[in-house]
């Protein structure tokens, strides 16, 4: 979804403001499927948190977006949180 919200040029582009739409719904879809079995706070970490790590990654592969340490630090955080989140489901 965020790639074709970069790639719309303000809603303008009909392609990729359609396929836009689409996923963000399709995503929202399967939260609201994720959460018949996860608590709405972990799987709402879960969600944001993957969406984070996937649009800095494709910012960096497809628009050459700057990659440096503190920026691969910080995802390796942000991943390792929600692993820990998703791994801490029913611990004391």
């Amino acid at each position: 979804m965020g790639l074709c919200l970069k790639l719309n040029a303000g809603w303008t582009k009909l392609g990729p403001s359609a396929i836009a739409v689409i996923a963000g719904l399709s995503s929202i879809y399967l939260l609201a499927l994720a959460l018949r079995s996860l608590p709405v706070g972990m799987a709402y970490a879960i969600w944001t948190g993957i969406g984070t790590i996937g649009l800095v990654l494709v910012g960096v592969l497809v628009f050459q977006d700057e990659m440096n340490w503190p920026r691969v630090f910080f995802l390796g955080l942000a991943f390792i949180g929600i692993i820990g989140l998703r791994f801490s489901e029913g611990a004391p």
